[in-house]
């Protein structure tokens, strides 16, 4: 059943609840995953190798959930977790072996893994976990330009494109005729975004985008997706770090067991009774401003997972 159905700021619908500035234009959302279920088939590793059997593993299941326009969506779940299977969902990378089930809208349209690559790079763009997506051998300012342009015009364009955006986004003219091994870390996370940003895309997937920075080239990088999103853009935001999630989402998913278990306004990870499920408010009480406090038994034995994912 399609998500296009009339929308009220302060309602609960399709699993989540609002933001203050949740906005639904057209009357639906940007993205809307419904009941998603991603499954490998595999040969058995416990079995002999020569004999092993065919067996199914699931690793999401009956997940939701929705970006609206101008907002930042964190996904936020242990490292390992699966929740790059999502971001691989959504931009329809799924490997040959997974079975993909649920619906996938966007922008009001329902998408299939077909549309969903011809999507790719052309309405929702991928910010990569590693800067080792980063070409070596290659200059920066080429790998920001592509190569889709087929005429001297549109190259030129692109050129100009790419230094209209390395202005925006605080880096000098000259780091386009630099390699990527002479970039800072926070550098090359900004190359990886503006590469994403070329083609005007509407949806930006992020895939673990602070790793490896600092706390204030984080807060940079997170900063610049929250200016995306400012700009009427949509982002999904993938991490294992509550406290910067929380810095610059609207809303959060908590992601546990492969499925979303909650999807809150970030206004109420102010107090945890605000908060529906156990393991989002052993969430709350495990962040160091609430001393770490996670009582697993009143908690439903969730300390040993919240304690892997800080």
């Amino acid at each position: 059943m399609s998500p296009k159905i009339a929308h009220h700021a302060a309602e609960k619908h399709h699993h989540h609840t609002h933001a203050t500035g949740s906005r639904h234009p057209g009357g639906h959302h940007l993205l809307a995953v419904e009941h998603l279920g991603v499954s490998f088939t595999m040969y058995d590793p416990a079995a002999p190798f020569f004999s092993g059997t065919r067996m199914v593993s699931r690793a999401i299941r009956d997940l939701s959930i929705s970006v609206h326009v101008g907002e930042v969506l964190a996904v936020v779940g242990a490292s390992g977790s699966g929740k790059t299977l999502l971001a691989d969902a959504v931009l329809g990378l799924n490997e040959s072996n997974a079975l993909v089930t649920g619906s996938i809208w966007f922008d009001g349209a329902p998408q299939d893994a077909a549309s969903l690559a011809r999507l790719r790079g052309n309405g929702i763009a991928l910010v990569p976990q590693s800067v080792a997506h980063l070409d070596p051998l290659m200059r920066v300012g080429d790998q920001i330009v592509g190569f889709t342009a087929r005429s001297r015009a549109e190259k030129h364009a692109r050129r100009e494109r790419m230094r209209e955006l390395m202005g925006a986004y605080g880096l000098d003219a000259s780091v386009e005729r630099l390699y990527p091994h002479e970039l800072s870390g926070g550098m090359a996370r900004r190359v990886l975004l503006l590469c994403a940003l070329m083609d005007d895309p509407r949806l930006i997937v992020a895939d673990e985008p602070t790793p490896g920075l600092d706390l204030d080239r984080a807060v940079q990088a997170l900063g610049d997706l929250r200016a995306f999103a400012n700009q009427g853009g949509g982002v999904l935001l993938i991490t294992h770090d509550m406290e910067l999630a929380l810095r610059v989402a609207d809303r959060v998913a908590v992601f546990r067991n492969g499925t979303v278990v909650e999807e809150t306004a970030v206004e109420n990870f102010a107090r945890p009774e605000l908060l529906e499920h156990p393991f989002s408010r052993a969430l709350w009480r495990a962040m160091p401003e609430h001393d770490f406090d996670v009582p697993a038994a009143r908690e439903g034995g969730a300390q040993k997972t919240v304690g892997s994912m800080l």
